[in-house]
């Protein structure tokens, strides 16, 4: 029996892996061949090289799979058993892996929150229940106390995932020992982060998990309703979640009496219109209420005073996909992996000037260095590493400096950086890093709630400094009061939108004030992305005449023929920076 495997999660979708596992079942039909089975499956996580294609029982790994590849593969691998070898994985040198776990992509990562993510179908329970689906569900309803799993919870060391790394089980105590009669359990999946795609790809491939970890929570906390809020804009998300919730519906699953016991639990969703406050928690039940998303002041913490002012508990997607492991594995298990205050494993959406993009998982303590060359495969373009961002808009730059930096959650905060939800974006040495704040600033501006004046006018204030600094107008002083207004914007906000919307201003100040220094005095831009201040021009010495930055030029404002030198006519330039990117021998700067 052999096992086609596709992945079917946005990116690949997008690139029409809905026509080819529509192409592969149609082949299969008409030539009548027995015992070979297509599956869609979420996320294999290196997006660089989708649509993935995954044959099994081999572990065979087909990258950049179209449509078209599909009777081939069926002709040569699945009928005369040779490899389609123009299909197979390539690293950045042209070397070929051929099975899943020969990639170097994959080597060190541990995937839990993401076990069964491009490994089951996530649209048919039954593919679930396979690989040990609601196991932890009913041993917890027949065989653990609520305490007891609290305990686990606690010993597994396990901090949530979504940004500040509360201990998950303190906060599911807190949620149990409050009074009500009615509680409920929410799941926080409006993910917000420019660049983040984790919960997503969860939702997308693995969703009864999230379903199962809320109803363990709704036992534990005394809770029979869990809403789910998610991004209007995750629509294969949300489609597939609904399906699971459907099925486990039909199956006893979700309802009253589950497995034979008193418990009841449903679970609905709620959608969210992509404003980036409605990921604090607050602000986000408030969306949830049908008001506009903005956060309240605390305490009272949802644990007490919550969804409709009821005890309620909140968790990220990621957070909850880690608690079936484990229930069924135990808290020994997974407290043996991490580092002493970062228990079990991470999940980063791996983006920007880096080879491997892509979804990774990987145990608290990998460096970022393993994460950008080990697992990413490096810069690529011959560029130098220049800094990572983590945390998204709440989170900071790491400079070179740092690359061997373990990822967890006091390493990354003692640099000036923060986990957040995981985006981590890699930058490469054409990045502008005064630039680089300006954007992250001016999505925090355009996404504030506007509730309290320290983020609606201090930020607006901030992005305004930014925008003299990169346009060649700012001065030393400007510097100066953009320091200041990031102290005053940081500590006076009230919710964490607020509060840590400066941290890209700060982080690049601290390790990179000499490029906001020559932005202000010598009104130069080293990596020519501010228009502005951009001088670009070709170093005669250093030219070799091979004319691909004239080639490249969307204007035509580089001269030269045959061999010779070329120049640029600077009436002409129209400062793209295209041609910096294209010259082989950095003669352009």
């Amino acid at each position: 029996m052999k096992t086609i495997l596709v992945c079917h999660g946005t990116g690949c979708t997008s690139s029409k892996s809905t026509n080819i596992i529509e192409n592969f079942k149609n082949i299969i039909q008409n030539r009548n061949i027995e015992n070979v089975e297509v599956v869609q499956t979420g996320c294999f996580g290196l997006c660089a090289k989708g649509p993935v294609v995954i044959i099994r029982p081999e572990n065979i790994f087909y990258a950049k799979v179209k449509p078209e590849d599909c009777e081939e593969i069926i002709q040569k691998h699945i009928i005369e058993d040779q490899l389609v070898e123009r299909l197979l994985y390539r690293d950045a040198n042209g070397e070929i892996s051929k099975r899943l776990d020969e990639i170097d992509f994959y080597k060190k990562q541990k995937r839990i929150a993401l076990k069964n993510c491009g490994s089951i179908d996530p649209e048919k329970i039954d593919d679930y229940i396979a690989v040990d689906g609601y196991k932890a569900l009913e041993k917890v309803l027949k065989e653990m106390t609520k305490d007891e799993v609290i305990e686990e919870i606690t010993k597994s060391g396990l901090r949530g995932r979504g940004g500040a790394g509360f201990p998950t089980g303190k906060k599911w105590l807190f949620a149990k020992q409050a009074e009500g009669e009615q509680k409920y359990v929410v799941c926080n999946a409006d993910e917000g982060d420019p660049g983040a795609f984790m919960d997503r790809s969860i939702l997308e491939g693995d969703p009864h998990c999230v379903i199962e970890a809320m109803m363990i929570a709704g036992y534990v906390i005394g809770a029979n309703k869990g809403y789910i809020y998610v991004r209007a804009e995750y629509p294969i998300a949300v489609h597939r979640f609904q399906i699971a919730i459907d099925q486990a519906r039909e199956r006893g699953i979700l309802g009253k009496n589950i497995f034979g016991t008193d418990f009841e639990f449903d679970v609905e969703i709620r959608l969210g219109a992509g404003a980036f406050v409605c990921g604090e928690e607050t602000a986000l039940l408030e969306s949830i209420e049908g008001r506009r998303g903005q956060p309240r002041i605390k305490p009272p913490f949802p644990a007490n005073k919550g969804l409709w002012q009821c005890p309620t508990l909140i968790n990220n997607v990621e957070t909850y996909a880690n608690i079936p492991k484990i229930i069924l594995n135990g808290s020994d298990w997974y407290s043996k992996i991490g580092t002493e205050g970062s228990k079990g494993t991470k999940v980063f959406a791996l983006g920007g000037n880096v080879k491997n993009i892509g979804l990774v998982e990987v145990p608290m303590g990998t460096t970022l260095r393993e994460i950008v060359y080990d697992i990413g495969g490096g810069i690529p373009n011959g560029r130098e590493f220049k800094a990572a961002q983590t945390g998204g808009p709440s989170g900071g730059c790491i400079p070179a400096q740092y690359l061997d930096t373990p990822i967890d959650y006091e390493s990354l905060k003692q640099i000036g950086s923060m986990m957040g939800s995981g985006g981590l974006i890699v930058m490469d040495d054409s990045k502008c890093m005064v630039n680089l704040a300006k954007f992250y600033l001016g999505f925090t501006v355009s996404e504030s709630c506007g509730k309290c004046n320290p983020c609606r006018i201090g930020t607006k204030r901030m992005y305004e400094i930014l925008e003299k600094l990169t346009n060649g107008e700012g001065t030393l002083e400007d510097i100066d009061k953009l320091e200041k207004l990031a102290t005053t914007v940081a500590n006076s906000s009230i919710c964490g939108l607020g509060q840590s919307a400066p941290n890209p201003v700060i982080s690049t100040l601290k390790y990179f004030r000499e490029e906001f220094i020559e932005h202000a005095v010598e009104k130069k831009c080293r990596a020519h992305e501010c228009k502005a201040l951009a001088k670009i021009q070709i170093t005669p010495e250093k030219c070799k005449g091979c004319g691909l930055c004239q080639k490249s030029c969307p204007v035509n404002a580089i001269k030269g023929e045959g061999r010779e030198v070329r120049y640029i006519n600077e009436e002409e330039c129209i400062k793209c920076g295209t041609c910096l990117n294209k010259c082989p021998f950095k003669a352009i700067g």
